[in-house]
Protein backbone atom coordinates (compact mmCIF):
# COMPACT_ATOMS: atom_id res chain seq x y z
CA UNK A 1 0.00 0.00 0.00
CA UNK A 2 1.53 3.31 -1.15
CA UNK A 3 0.32 6.27 0.90
CA UNK A 4 3.10 8.63 -0.15
CA UNK A 5 2.18 11.92 -1.76
CA UNK A 6 3.80 15.09 -3.03
CA UNK A 7 2.89 18.58 -1.84
CA UNK A 8 4.76 21.80 -2.63
CA UNK A 9 7.46 19.65 -4.19
CA UNK A 10 7.94 17.85 -0.86
CA UNK A 11 7.67 14.08 -0.72
CA UNK A 12 5.51 13.05 2.24
CA UNK A 13 5.08 9.52 3.60
CA UNK A 14 1.30 9.99 3.77
CA UNK A 15 -1.21 12.81 3.14
CA UNK A 16 -2.17 13.71 6.73
CA UNK A 17 -0.57 16.90 8.05
CA UNK A 18 -1.12 19.18 11.01
CA UNK A 19 -2.26 22.68 10.07
CA UNK A 20 -1.12 25.94 11.64
CA UNK A 21 -2.14 26.08 15.30
CA UNK A 22 -0.78 26.79 18.80
CA UNK A 23 -0.10 23.05 19.07
CA UNK A 24 3.14 23.82 17.22
CA UNK A 25 4.05 27.01 19.07
CA UNK A 26 7.28 25.57 20.49
CA UNK A 27 9.74 22.78 19.79
CA UNK A 28 8.25 20.27 22.27
CA UNK A 29 4.83 20.76 20.65
CA UNK A 30 6.25 20.27 17.17
CA UNK A 31 8.08 17.12 18.27
CA UNK A 32 4.87 15.74 19.77
CA UNK A 33 3.07 16.29 16.46
CA UNK A 34 5.87 14.56 14.58
CA UNK A 35 5.86 11.62 16.99
CA UNK A 36 2.06 11.45 16.70
CA UNK A 37 2.36 10.85 12.97
CA UNK A 38 2.10 14.17 11.10
CA UNK A 39 3.75 13.85 7.69
CA UNK A 40 4.52 17.59 7.70
CA UNK A 41 3.89 20.38 10.19
CA UNK A 42 2.69 23.93 9.55
CA UNK A 43 3.88 26.28 12.26
CA UNK A 44 1.61 28.98 13.71
CA UNK A 45 1.62 32.23 11.79
CA UNK A 46 4.02 35.09 12.27
CA UNK A 47 1.75 38.12 11.95
CA UNK A 48 2.43 41.26 9.96
CA UNK A 49 1.51 43.24 13.09
CA UNK A 50 4.25 41.50 15.08
CA UNK A 51 6.87 42.58 12.57
CA UNK A 52 5.53 46.12 12.47
CA UNK A 53 5.48 46.19 16.28
CA UNK A 54 9.13 45.18 16.41
CA UNK A 55 10.13 47.78 13.83
CA UNK A 56 8.17 50.48 15.63
CA UNK A 57 9.66 49.54 19.01
CA UNK A 58 13.15 49.83 17.54
CA UNK A 59 12.34 53.23 16.09
CA UNK A 60 10.90 54.39 19.40
CA UNK A 61 14.05 53.32 21.19
CA UNK A 62 16.15 55.34 18.75
CA UNK A 63 13.84 58.35 19.08
CA UNK A 64 13.34 58.10 22.83
CA UNK A 65 12.38 61.46 24.31
CA UNK A 66 11.21 63.02 21.05
CA UNK A 67 7.57 62.13 21.75
CA UNK A 68 7.14 61.73 17.99
CA UNK A 69 5.02 58.64 18.46
CA UNK A 70 2.98 59.49 21.52
CA UNK A 71 -0.02 57.39 20.52
CA UNK A 72 1.37 55.12 17.82
CA UNK A 73 1.78 52.03 19.97
CA UNK A 74 -1.93 51.98 20.75
CA UNK A 75 -2.63 50.95 17.18
CA UNK A 76 -0.80 47.66 17.52
CA UNK A 77 -1.63 44.56 19.56
CA UNK A 78 0.29 44.25 22.80
CA UNK A 79 3.42 42.09 22.28
CA UNK A 80 2.35 39.60 24.96
CA UNK A 81 -0.78 38.77 22.96
CA UNK A 82 1.39 36.90 20.46
CA UNK A 83 2.81 33.45 21.04
CA UNK A 84 6.28 34.46 19.86
CA UNK A 85 7.96 37.49 18.34
CA UNK A 86 9.81 37.66 15.00
CA UNK A 87 13.21 36.66 16.39
CA UNK A 88 11.72 33.84 18.46
CA UNK A 89 9.85 32.65 15.37
CA UNK A 90 13.04 32.38 13.34
CA UNK A 91 14.64 30.48 16.23
CA UNK A 92 11.66 28.14 16.32
CA UNK A 93 12.03 27.39 12.61
CA UNK A 94 15.74 26.70 13.01
CA UNK A 95 15.22 24.47 16.06
CA UNK A 96 12.51 22.48 14.33
CA UNK A 97 14.67 21.87 11.28
CA UNK A 98 17.53 20.68 13.48
CA UNK A 99 15.35 18.36 15.54
CA UNK A 100 12.65 17.05 13.16
CA UNK A 101 12.72 14.72 10.19
CA UNK A 102 9.40 15.80 8.66
CA UNK A 103 9.10 18.96 6.53
CA UNK A 104 8.55 22.19 8.45
CA UNK A 105 6.29 24.75 6.78
CA UNK A 106 6.40 28.26 8.21
CA UNK A 107 3.43 30.61 8.03
CA UNK A 108 3.13 34.35 7.47
CA UNK A 109 -0.13 36.15 8.15
CA UNK A 110 -0.62 39.57 6.58
CA UNK A 111 -3.05 41.83 4.84
CA UNK A 112 -1.07 44.08 2.48
CA UNK A 113 2.20 44.15 0.53
CA UNK A 114 5.02 45.71 2.49
CA UNK A 115 8.38 45.29 4.13
CA UNK A 116 7.08 42.41 6.25
CA UNK A 117 7.39 40.21 3.15
CA UNK A 118 11.16 40.47 3.60
CA UNK A 119 10.75 38.22 6.63
CA UNK A 120 9.96 35.44 4.19
CA UNK A 121 13.64 35.51 3.23
CA UNK A 122 14.70 35.31 6.88
CA UNK A 123 12.35 32.37 7.37
CA UNK A 124 13.91 30.65 4.37
CA UNK A 125 17.38 31.26 5.77
CA UNK A 126 16.27 29.79 9.09
CA UNK A 127 15.64 26.53 7.25
CA UNK A 128 11.91 26.30 6.51
CA UNK A 129 11.08 23.77 3.80
CA UNK A 130 8.17 25.87 2.53
CA UNK A 131 6.07 28.89 3.42
CA UNK A 132 2.30 29.23 3.78
CA UNK A 133 0.81 32.70 3.30
CA UNK A 134 -2.35 33.18 5.31
CA UNK A 135 -3.80 36.44 4.00
CA UNK A 136 -6.44 37.63 6.43
CA UNK A 137 -7.93 40.66 4.72
CA UNK A 138 -11.40 42.05 5.28
CA UNK A 139 -12.33 44.78 2.80
CA UNK A 140 -14.30 47.05 5.13
CA UNK A 141 -13.37 50.18 3.16
CA UNK A 142 -16.43 51.03 1.04
CA UNK A 143 -14.18 52.25 -1.78
CA UNK A 144 -12.32 48.93 -2.14
CA UNK A 145 -13.62 46.78 -5.01
CA UNK A 146 -13.48 43.04 -5.51
CA UNK A 147 -10.77 43.54 -8.14
CA UNK A 148 -8.74 45.54 -5.61
CA UNK A 149 -8.95 42.67 -3.12
CA UNK A 150 -7.83 40.11 -5.69
CA UNK A 151 -4.97 42.30 -6.84
CA UNK A 152 -3.83 42.69 -3.24
CA UNK A 153 -3.51 38.92 -2.86
CA UNK A 154 -1.52 38.67 -6.08
CA UNK A 155 0.78 41.53 -5.09
CA UNK A 156 1.51 39.89 -1.74
CA UNK A 157 2.22 36.56 -3.42
CA UNK A 158 4.57 38.13 -5.96
CA UNK A 159 6.34 40.16 -3.27
CA UNK A 160 7.03 37.04 -1.22
CA UNK A 161 7.97 34.92 -4.22
CA UNK A 162 10.53 37.56 -5.20
CA UNK A 163 12.23 37.09 -1.82
CA UNK A 164 12.46 33.30 -1.60
CA UNK A 165 13.22 30.17 -3.54
CA UNK A 166 11.36 27.76 -1.27
CA UNK A 167 7.79 26.76 -2.26
CA UNK A 168 5.03 29.18 -1.31
CA UNK A 169 1.41 28.17 -0.69
CA UNK A 170 -1.53 30.54 -0.39
CA UNK A 171 -4.20 29.84 2.21
CA UNK A 172 -7.29 31.36 0.64
CA UNK A 173 -10.73 32.28 1.86
CA UNK A 174 -13.76 31.14 -0.16
CA UNK A 175 -15.17 34.68 -0.29
CA UNK A 176 -14.32 35.58 -3.87
CA UNK A 177 -17.10 36.24 -6.37
CA UNK A 178 -15.27 34.18 -9.02
CA UNK A 179 -13.16 31.73 -7.06
CA UNK A 180 -12.10 29.60 -10.04
CA UNK A 181 -10.68 32.66 -11.75
CA UNK A 182 -8.92 33.76 -8.57
CA UNK A 183 -7.38 30.33 -8.07
CA UNK A 184 -6.14 30.42 -11.66
CA UNK A 185 -4.60 33.86 -11.14
CA UNK A 186 -2.76 32.64 -8.04
CA UNK A 187 -1.51 29.62 -9.96
CA UNK A 188 -0.27 31.76 -12.83
CA UNK A 189 1.34 34.25 -10.41
CA UNK A 190 3.56 31.47 -9.05
CA UNK A 191 1.74 29.90 -6.12
CA UNK A 192 3.14 26.43 -5.51
CA UNK A 193 0.04 25.38 -3.62
CA UNK A 194 -3.42 26.50 -2.54
CA UNK A 195 -4.84 25.68 0.89
CA UNK A 196 -8.64 25.54 0.98
CA UNK A 197 -9.92 27.23 3.07
CA UNK A 198 -8.99 29.86 5.61
CA UNK A 199 -11.60 30.18 8.36
CA UNK A 200 -12.35 33.81 9.16
CA UNK A 201 -13.26 33.65 12.83
CA UNK A 202 -16.29 35.84 13.43
CA UNK A 203 -16.62 38.09 16.50
CA UNK A 204 -19.45 37.77 18.99
CA UNK A 205 -21.21 40.31 21.20
CA UNK A 206 -21.35 40.25 24.98
CA UNK A 207 -24.79 41.80 25.58
CA UNK A 208 -24.16 42.13 29.33
CA UNK A 209 -20.73 43.75 29.23
CA UNK A 210 -21.48 45.49 25.91
CA UNK A 211 -18.24 44.32 24.38
CA UNK A 212 -17.19 42.76 21.13
CA UNK A 213 -15.37 39.56 22.00
CA UNK A 214 -13.39 37.03 19.98
CA UNK A 215 -15.08 33.71 19.39
CA UNK A 216 -13.53 30.48 18.14
CA UNK A 217 -15.53 27.41 17.23
CA UNK A 218 -13.95 24.09 16.33
CA UNK A 219 -14.81 22.76 12.92
CA UNK A 220 -17.04 19.75 12.27
CA UNK A 221 -17.08 17.19 9.49
CA UNK A 222 -19.79 19.16 7.68
CA UNK A 223 -17.21 21.90 7.06
CA UNK A 224 -15.44 19.78 4.43
CA UNK A 225 -18.20 20.34 1.89
CA UNK A 226 -17.06 23.75 0.74
CA UNK A 227 -13.41 22.77 0.13
CA UNK A 228 -14.59 19.45 -1.31
CA UNK A 229 -16.57 21.20 -4.05
CA UNK A 230 -13.73 23.50 -5.04
CA UNK A 231 -11.06 20.84 -4.87
CA UNK A 232 -13.14 18.77 -7.27
CA UNK A 233 -13.53 21.72 -9.63
CA UNK A 234 -9.87 22.81 -9.50
CA UNK A 235 -8.27 19.36 -9.73
CA UNK A 236 -6.56 18.91 -13.08
CA UNK A 237 -6.95 22.56 -14.05
CA UNK A 238 -4.03 24.05 -12.09
CA UNK A 239 -0.32 23.36 -11.94
CA UNK A 240 -0.03 24.03 -8.21
CA UNK A 241 -0.69 21.59 -5.39
CA UNK A 242 -3.94 21.48 -3.45
CA UNK A 243 -4.37 21.11 0.30
CA UNK A 244 -7.64 20.64 2.18
CA UNK A 245 -8.27 22.06 5.62
CA UNK A 246 -11.36 22.72 7.77
CA UNK A 247 -13.45 19.80 8.95
CA UNK A 248 -11.05 16.84 8.69
CA UNK A 249 -12.12 14.70 11.63
CA UNK A 250 -12.59 11.16 10.29
CA UNK A 251 -11.01 8.94 7.67
CA UNK A 252 -14.18 9.36 5.61
CA UNK A 253 -13.61 13.13 5.60
CA UNK A 254 -10.03 12.68 4.46
CA UNK A 255 -10.89 10.13 1.76
CA UNK A 256 -13.61 12.36 0.32
CA UNK A 257 -11.24 15.30 0.06
CA UNK A 258 -8.50 13.16 -1.49
CA UNK A 259 -10.98 11.73 -4.00
CA UNK A 260 -12.01 15.28 -4.85
CA UNK A 261 -8.41 16.13 -5.69
CA UNK A 262 -6.47 17.16 -2.56
CA UNK A 263 -2.80 16.24 -2.37
CA UNK A 264 -2.88 16.46 1.42
CA UNK A 265 -5.38 17.00 4.22
CA UNK A 266 -4.63 19.14 7.25
CA UNK A 267 -5.94 18.62 10.78
CA UNK A 268 -6.40 21.06 13.63
CA UNK A 269 -9.81 21.06 15.38
CA UNK A 270 -9.88 17.25 15.57
CA UNK A 271 -6.53 17.29 17.37
CA UNK A 272 -7.92 19.64 20.00
CA UNK A 273 -11.09 17.58 20.33
CA UNK A 274 -9.63 14.07 20.32
CA UNK A 275 -5.92 14.56 20.96
CA UNK A 276 -2.92 14.52 18.63
CA UNK A 277 -2.90 10.71 18.57
CA UNK A 278 -5.78 11.17 16.12
CA UNK A 279 -3.18 11.80 13.39
CA UNK A 280 -1.77 8.27 13.36
CA UNK A 281 -5.18 6.69 13.82
CA UNK A 282 -6.51 8.57 10.78
CA UNK A 283 -3.61 7.35 8.65
CA UNK A 284 -4.25 3.75 9.73
CA UNK A 285 -7.96 4.05 8.99
CA UNK A 286 -7.28 5.51 5.53
CA UNK A 287 -4.96 2.61 4.75
CA UNK A 288 -7.49 0.01 5.91
CA UNK A 289 -10.26 1.63 3.85
CA UNK A 290 -8.07 1.70 0.74
CA UNK A 291 -7.16 -1.96 1.17
CA UNK A 292 -10.79 -2.93 1.65
CA UNK A 293 -11.79 -1.03 -1.49
CA UNK A 294 -8.97 -2.20 -3.75
CA UNK A 295 -6.86 0.96 -3.98
CA UNK A 296 -3.16 0.13 -4.28
CA UNK A 297 -1.90 3.69 -3.98
CA UNK A 298 -2.95 7.19 -3.11
CA UNK A 299 -2.21 8.19 -6.70
CA UNK A 300 -5.09 6.01 -7.91
CA UNK A 301 -7.45 7.43 -5.27
CA UNK A 302 -6.62 11.11 -5.67
CA UNK A 303 -8.96 12.99 -7.97
CA UNK A 304 -11.02 9.88 -8.76
CA UNK A 305 -14.18 11.82 -7.93
CA UNK A 306 -13.15 15.25 -9.20
CA UNK A 307 -15.41 17.11 -11.59
CA UNK A 308 -13.40 15.72 -14.50
CA UNK A 309 -13.85 12.15 -13.34
CA UNK A 310 -17.44 11.78 -12.15
CA UNK A 311 -20.28 10.72 -14.46
CA UNK A 312 -22.24 13.91 -13.72
CA UNK A 313 -19.85 16.93 -13.64
CA UNK A 314 -22.78 19.31 -13.22
CA UNK A 315 -23.33 17.85 -9.73
CA UNK A 316 -20.64 20.25 -8.49
CA UNK A 317 -22.43 23.25 -9.96
CA UNK A 318 -26.00 24.63 -10.07
CA UNK A 319 -27.54 21.22 -10.72
CA UNK A 320 -26.57 20.14 -7.22
CA UNK A 321 -28.41 23.14 -5.77
CA UNK A 322 -31.62 22.19 -7.54
CA UNK A 323 -31.32 18.51 -6.63
CA UNK A 324 -30.70 19.39 -2.99
CA UNK A 325 -33.88 21.46 -2.82
CA UNK A 326 -35.90 18.76 -4.55
CA UNK A 327 -34.63 16.07 -2.18
CA UNK A 328 -35.45 18.27 0.80
CA UNK A 329 -39.02 18.78 -0.42
CA UNK A 330 -39.30 15.05 -0.99
CA UNK A 331 -38.42 14.39 2.65
CA UNK A 332 -41.01 16.92 3.77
Amino acid sequence: MKLSTSYLGLTLKHPVMSSASPLAQNLPGVKRLEDAGASAIVLPSLFEEQIEQEALSLHLAMEQGSESFGEALSYFPEPDRFLVGPDEYLNLVAQCKQSCDVPIIASLNGRAPGSWAHHAKLIEQAGADALELNIYYLATDFTITGADVENNYIEILKAVKSEVKIPVALKLSPYFSAFASMAKRCDEAGADGLVLFNRFYQPDLDIEELEVKPHVELSTSSDIRLPLRWLAILHGNLKCGLAATSGVHTHEDAIKLLMAGADVVMMCSALYQWGIHRLARLVDEIEVWMQDHGYESLEVLRGSMSQRSVADPAAFERANYMKSLQSFRALA
